[in-house]
Formats: C-alpha cells, sequence, structure tokens
C-alpha cells in the first residue's frame, strides 16, 4: 500500500436516474487504467452494476464501491442509485466520503431528486462538485443547464471548463488563463470569476492579487480552495460526456488536484452520548490513535455472507485486530480486509485513516455501527440521518407452508441492508406486511427475495383491522328473575354508555338506584 491519508480521495456520485453516473464512473475507470475496456448497460459489463437485476433492469440498485490508484492518489469512488425509491441506499453511502459529486444530464437539468441531494449534502457540510454530464447530445442545452444550477444552488456554483467545438471537448479555465474558445462564455471570464471568489477567502492571497496584478498559481490558490469548498463558498462546475470521453482527462485530474483529501474535508459529525445528553467530540486521521471507524454498507450474499464495508476515520485497522462493535462488551476479531471494485475483493495488510474497506462474515455488524478498540469510544455514533419514512405496504405470506421462518430471516436480512424498509406484523389479523419508498421498491425486494434467497410469497393488500367504538350516548336495561324454589334470584341493572375525548381511555362509575 502506496499512499498515506493525504492521498486518498473519496467521492460519491449521485444524481437522478439518467444521469450517466454509471457510465461516468466507466470512463474514469478507463481513464485511470484501473479497466482495461468501458462496460456496457445494453451488456450488463459495467463493474458497478453487477446484480442480476440491476443488468436486466439496466440500472443502479445499490451502492457500489471502486478503489483505484492514479497519479500517487488512491482514489475510492462510490456510484450510487438514482431512483427515489432507493434514496436511503444513496443517504447512508454519503457518511463516508469527503466530497459529493453531483452528476447532472446536460439534456434534462436540474430535477428534485437534484436538489434534494445537493441539500443533504449541504446540511452534511460535505464538499460538492456539479458535473454536468452528456454535452455531446443533440438535446443539450450546457448553457441553460449551467445558468438554471447557479439559479437553483447559487452564485457559488462556478465552472472549472467550458465546452467546447460543440460538445467534442472541454477548455480547461482554472489552471490556465487562457484557452481555445468555448462555446459559450469565455476562458478569461470564468477563470477570473472563481479565482476572485476563490481568494475572497484569503486577506494575503487577495493583496497580492489585487495590488500587484500577479497571476496566482495553482499551488497558492490550493488551501483557499479547500477552504472554500468546506465553507460552501465555492461549488465547482465541470461538463463531462461520458460517452465519448470529453471532459474525463480534465474531470480525473480535477479529484485528484483539486477535491479534498481526509485531512482536508470537514471532520464527521461524531457524537458521544444519547438523546439530549450527546456532545460533539472530534475524531482525527492519525493513523497512531485508537481505531474509529463507521459500518456505512452492508450487504449480505447466500454464499459470501455478510459483508460490511467501512471508513476508517481514525487509527488503523490491520487483520488480527479486535475491535468492538458500538457498544458491546465482547470485541470481535478481523481476519481479513478487503479493498472492493465492484463485485471484486482485494485483500489489503492494514486500512489507515480516510481508508475504504470491507469486512466480511462478521455477523455482528449493522448499518450505521461505529468500530472501535478502546473502552474510551463507547456510545461513539455519527449525527442521526433523517431517512424518508417508508409509506407504500403490501401483505406478504409464504407459498408453502413450513416456510414461515425462512420468510422471517429472509426479511431480517432485506432490513439490514436497507434503511428504508420497515417489516410490520399486524397481530389483528395475522399478517406480515413490508413497507417500502414506492412500487418499483417493492417490486425489486420481492423479485430479490426469489433470486436471491429462494423465498416464494404471496402478496395482497393490507388488511385493515378495523375496530367499534362508541360515537353517541346509549342506555340500557335489563331485569333478571328465577325462582326455582326456596330464595329465588333478583337483579336489575341499568346502563348508560358515552363516548369520551380522544386518548381518555376508560371511566367505570357505579351508582345503586
Amino acid at each position: 500500500m502506496g499512499y498515506t491519508t493525504q492521498g486518498i480521495r473519496n467521492v460519491a456520485l449521485v444524481g437522478a436516474a439518467g444521469g450517466g453516473k454509471t457510465l461516468l464512473l466507466e470512463a474514469l475507470l478507463l481513464q485511470a487504467g484501473a479497466t482495461r475496456a468501458k462496460g456496457n448497460l445494453q451488456r450488463g459489463t459495467t463493474v458497478s452494476d453487477f446484480d442480476p437485476q440491476e443488468k436486466r433492469l439496466q440500472h443502479s440498485l445499490d451502492a457500489a464501491i471502486c478503489s483505484f490508484d492514479h497519479d500517487s492518489t488512491h482514489i475510492n469512488l462510490i456510484d450510487t442509485p438514482g431512483y427515489p425509491d432507493f434514496l436511503g441506499r444513496t443517504l447512508s453511502v454519503l457518511e463516508a466520503v469527503d466530497a459529493v459529486a453531483i452528476v447532472v444530464s446536460a439534456a434534462s437539468g436540474v430535477d428534485t431528486m437534484t436538489q434534494r441531494l445537493m441539500d443533504f449534502a449541504r446540511e452534511r457540510q460535505l464538499c460538492r462538485l456539479v458535473i454536468i454530464n452528456k454535452i455531446d447530445s443533440r438535446d443539450a442545452t450546457c448553457a441553460e443547464v449551467l445558468r438554471q444550477v447557479r439559479e437553483t444552488f447559487g452564485s457559488e456554483c462556478l465552472p472549472l471548463n467550458l465546452p467546447a467545438n460543440g460538445g467534442e471537448a472541454v477548455v480547461d479555465c482554472f489552471f490556465q488563463a487562457r484557452g481555445t474558445a468555448a462555446d459559450f462564455s469565455s476562458v478569461e471570464g470564468a477563470h477570473t470569476q472563481i479565482i476572485d471568489q476563490v481568494v475572497e477567502l484569503d486577506e494575503k492571497l487577495m493583496a497580492v492579487y489585487l495590488e500587484q496584478g500577479e497571476e496566482l498559481s495553482p499551488e497558492q490558490l490550493h488551501d483557499p480552495f479547500e477552504q472554500a469548498l468546506r465553507e460552501g463558498h465555492l461549488v465547482p462546475v465541470c461538463f463531462v460526456s461520458a460517452e465519448t470521453g470529453a471532459g474525463i482527462p480534465e474531470l480525473l485530474r480535477i479529484l485528484v488536484r483539486l477535491m479534498p483529501n481526509p485531512t482536508e474535508g470537514n471532520p464527521p459529525p461524531f457524537l458521544k452520548g444519547t438523546n439530549a445528553d450527546a456532545q460533539r467530540v472530534q475524531v482525527a486521521s492519525d493513523p497512531d490513535k485508537h481505531v474509529v471507524a463507521h459500518v456505512f454498507k452492508v450487504s449480505i450474499d447466500p454464499y459470501v455472507g455478510k459483508l460490511g464495508v467501512l471508513r476508517v476515520h481514525q487509527g488503523t485497522v490491520r487483520p488480527g485486530s479486535q475491535l468492538f462493535v458500538g457498544d458491546a462488551r465482547k470485541p470481535i476479531k478481523i481476519a481479513h480486509l478487503f479493498k472492493l471494485m465492484g463485485k471484486d475483493t482485494t485483500e489489503v495488510p492494514e486500512a489507515i485513516p480516510g481508508d475504504i474497506c470491507a469486512i466480511a462474515k462478521v455477523d455482528e455488524l449493522h448499518l450505521d455501527a461505529v468500530l472501535h478498540d478502546s473502552h474510551d469510544e463507547d456510545q461513539y455514533h455519527l449525527k442521526p440521518v433523517s431517512f424518508p419514512p417508508p409509506m407504500l405496504g403490501i401483505a406478504i405470506e409464504p407459498e408453502r407452508r413450513g416456510d414461515e421462518q425462512r420468510l422471517a430471516d429472509t426479511l431480517h436480512k432485506l432490513t439490514a441492508e436497507d434503511p428504508c424498509v420497515r417489516i410490520e406484523h399486524h397481530a389483528s389479523v395475522n399478517e406480515t406486511v413490508i413497507y417500502g419508498m414506492g412500487e418499483f421498491h417493492l417490486r425489486v425486494l420481492l423479485e430479490r427475495m426469489t433470486e436471491r434467497y429462494g423465498v416464494r410469497v404471496k402478496t395482497h393488500p393490507p388488511s385493515i383491522p378495523y375496530r367499534e367504538t362508541i360515537t353517541r350516548p346509549a342506555e340500557g336495561h335489563c331485569r333478571h328473575k328465577k325462582q326455582t324454589g326456596g330464595a329465588g334470584q333478583f337483579g336489575e341493572v341499568f346502563l348508560r354508555v358515552e363516548a369520551m375525548d380522544r386518548g381518555a381511555g376508560f371511566e367505570f362509575v357505579d351508582d345503586v338506584v
């Protein structure tokens, strides 16, 4: 392993479905030399969409991590689903990155999903980058989409490059002050605009820039550029075409030279304690301190078992390390550490701060778990993410009698992987109901139950457990008389019932008349 924490870049590709995130990842992998050929969605040969369901639907259904080296830099790129039904899987992996790249189509522009992801990244204080893809499309309106981005997300969205030759190439606006003609705007104007935005945060650099009129080098601009990213004072915009490769070398250069490393991004929002007593704590990207790592993704395969993907925030994790999961008193032992490239794994000797790696066959791991090697870090947890609640439910039951336990185990695995899946058992009608984000989400879950775990179910709309209540006052009267010889029986009851306020419970009043 020939890199340090300063040489790591953790970036997530997010955006609406159809923006071209998966093909953009393929183009970056090819440009970096991590793959020999660019994958194809129709043929099912992409690195990140390796699940049979993803190949059949030609859409990402889960986040995929691709780790590779380029230009003495170790890059962890995460491809995420674009459908709103799988928003929970996307939001959970953003806890592992220092920068979020929002991919926008040059043909369709900004939509509600793009706005939602941009708002989440800003609230979590993640550095942001906007990538306008498909600049080669006949329906592309690059100038209009850039204007829309700036109107929606603010004037701090400034281009690092501009499309040229009708979308066949891009021309750099940051590393050089002059260049060939762009399709719109000018290189000189865009360069001046972004330099002005960056130097506003450094008074000494601004003095050099304004008073002496000197051209600033990228090295001089690096620190204030990273500060501008951290503070949200700058949101860079770049143009690419994943299909033709236009702008891909420039984008890879931006990831290596301008995106923050784990020591330059905003610190993760770790808390210690529970509920209102939780206090913010700092974790340092120091390989010699206690281990603090966060599990942001869990996948369960019937053959491989449970695979937990984690981001190391502090300390160094090695095979043989003993780590506590949350507040557990008994540690787990790490047998192997893996780097991920889609579905492929490569064993590594250690994971340093900023690294993203995977641990296999540890049943104690769960989504959002914090791993640590000292009880000093007990009760550590990240600031909770507000996931959208699953609203659409469908009742399920096994097709074959005797599969009830297999169905229960399968449902447990589905909820362990996806934070936006909820299972409820309605005892009054004896029904198990699975809730998801929408019809497509539920269809994928049901297909996964059959294809991956071999459990077939019957479905029907959930039954409504109707309950009776008193709506208006009423009175009743009953007289009991029985004479069988000797002492007889006699009783008379007058009953009056009336409704109380909702939630007030029951009140019984006895009167002798």
